[in-house]
């Protein structure tokens, strides 16, 4: 979803239809600006990329001496960070440059999966998303003292546990069949979860299959309820067994990315 704002105005979503050809008619609201156009993008589908392309053009015309900026939490085509054949294509690496050619001042965006994304982003901030994790482990009742911390692969403890001390914590070990690169299961290096509330944290989920193999063993282990952060949540983790399953007691996202309604597990948080 794209919107904008204009000086200090409040955002305007974008009024689009199609004509009989399928292009797009886009109108934006008639306004003047004479500081700054601050841009919006709450990625749903690469549709809006193209739309992005337009309405900043357009406006740029406008307002040639406003100042731009983008806030774009969720950062497109992030796990496409690397190439590991001529086949393959770098859509990041494409993504990126496509962003730059629009001149912004500034982009702004959250807990980026790769440091390949930011780097490769003109005049980037790359937003912390630990306000948001303490929000959620508020709501969860999370005690640094006495519940558990844990970190579902050695990518996301390296990412966040500097952030946080807590008493009690562990990380995942993947299991894998390397031959078709499916999980297997995974096995809990760290403290003992027996007996104690896990509180997980991982940046992007699509369907929840390492957070679900957490999830089995720290059970397995004896742990009391289990909730978890993400970063950003794809609405196909509707299809994956989180929901379901009966380990999970909270799942907490922001609304980068999740459209999905909240529900008596999926708990979202409005991004400011």
């Amino acid at each position: 979803m794209l919107s904008y704002r204009i000086d200090n105005g409040g955002y305007i979503q974008l009024k689009t239809e199609n004509y009989p050809d399928g292009t797009m008619k886009i109108d934006l609201v008639p306004s003047d600006a004479s500081a700054s156009v601050d841009i919006r993008w709450h990625y749903e589908n690469e549709l809006e990329q193209i739309q992005l392309y337009y309405i900043v053009s357009n406006l740029k015309e406008r307002f040639p001496k406003a100042e731009f900026t983008l806030f774009m939490p969720y950062l497109p085509n992030a796990r496409m960070d690397r190439v590991y054949a001529d086949m393959e294509v770098f859509t990041l690496k494409y993504f990126c440059r496509f962003i730059n050619s629009m001149g912004f001042d500034r982009v702004t965006v959250l807990d980026v999966h790769s440091s390949v994304g930011a780097a490769l982003i003109d005049r980037v901030v790359n937003l912390s998303p630990k306000d948001y994790i303490l929000k959620a482990m508020e709501e969860a009742g999370f005690s640094f003292d006495d519940d558990y911390l844990f970190f579902p692969d050695e990518g996301s403890m390296k990412r966040y546990s500097s952030m946080f001390t807590a008493k009690h914590v562990g990380f995942g070990i993947k299991k894998r069949d390397w031959s078709t690169g499916k999980i297997l299961g995974l096995e809990v290096e760290g403290d003992d979860p027996a007996g104690r509330n896990i509180f997980i944290i991982d940046d992007i989920c699509a369907y929840g299959g390492t957070v679900y193999y957490s999830a089995q063993k720290l059970k397995e282990l004896g742990c009391g309820d289990i909730s978890v952060f993400f970063s950003h949540c794809e609405d196909s983790i509707a299809k994956g067994k989180l929901f379901d399953c009966g380990m999970i007691k909270n799942i907490y996202t922001t609304d980068s990315i999740c459209t999905l309604p909240d529900n008596s597990i999926l708990k979202k948080l409005k991004l400011d």
